[in-house]
């Protein structure tokens, strides 16, 4: 199936099952869906809804047990494992909840990390200054607060400069000052780079800052909901 034109994901019954037999879960239960470029979407969901299941079939960290998934025009369930390190390399950053970074290299050095390997990486300067942290290069994670260290974090994502952004709860740990900071970053980055932004939140509220609002339920799609009015993160209640 080629992709359409415009359209970044496309899935079609796509499934997730973990175990066999009587303790077999089944996390995804024929997912189809499509999502564009360019836009900040969010899967919103409770504990158990299998967001976080298809946020990383989505960024290639697992496969699905059956249905396909797409990027652009590429079949992501025909990769091999090679393959699928290489489509991680080239089209995509995460953002996960706890920051991952390295607590011995400086924030600049931690961005560096990423630049090393990437094809076409932006300055780790550059990327930090979006960010908001030029006058932070030079400072160890434990030097940070909790949100200059998610913002680091954003930094080493989109230093390569991605195609689609992965973000699993990137304000999970944050208070609302520091949370809504990190989401004007976010917003920021899609504006600035043009890249697709997937977070994944169990905070309802984040959903009116998105293009897209997706909400899953027991491993289906509830509802697909598209905001002609977004908030900006100022305006999100938390």
């Amino acid at each position: 199936m080629a992709n359409q034109e415009g359209l970044g994901f496309v899935t079609r019954g796509l499934t997730k099952s973990y175990g066999e037999g009587r303790s077999k879960v089944h996390a995804l239960r024929g997912i189809d869906l499509s999502i564009p470029e360019g836009e900040i979407v969010v899967m919103l969901g409770a504990s158990g809804s299998g967001k976080s299941t298809l946020l990383n079939i989505l960024g290639g960290l697992d496969r699905p047990t059956s249905g396909t998934v797409h990027f652009r025009d590429i079949e992501l369930g025909a990769l091999s494992d090679r393959e699928l390190t290489k489509f991680r390399r080239d089209h995509v950053g995460f953002v996960f909840q706890f920051y991952n970074l390295m607590p011995s290299l400086t924030a600049l050095e931690n961005v560096e990390l990423v630049t090393e390997i990437a094809d076409n990486p932006m300055p780790p300067e550059k990327a930090l200054d979006l960010v908001g942290l030029t006058k932070r290069l030079d400072h160890f994670p434990s030097q940070l607060s909790g949100g200059e260290q998610q913002r680091v974090a954003i930094a080493r994502a989109i230093a390569k400069q991605p195609d689609v952004l992965f973000c699993d709860e990137p304000t999970g740990a944050l208070d609302s000052t520091t949370g809504r900071s990190v989401l004007e970053v976010l917003n920021h980055v899609n504006a600035e780079l043009g890249s697709t932004v997937l977070m994944v939140t169990h905070a309802a509220n984040i959903a009116g800052m998105a293009h897209r609002v997706i909400r899953l339920v027991d491993g289906q799609i509830g509802e697909v909901q598209v905001n002609d009015v977004r908030q900006t993160p100022a305006e999100i209640d938390w």
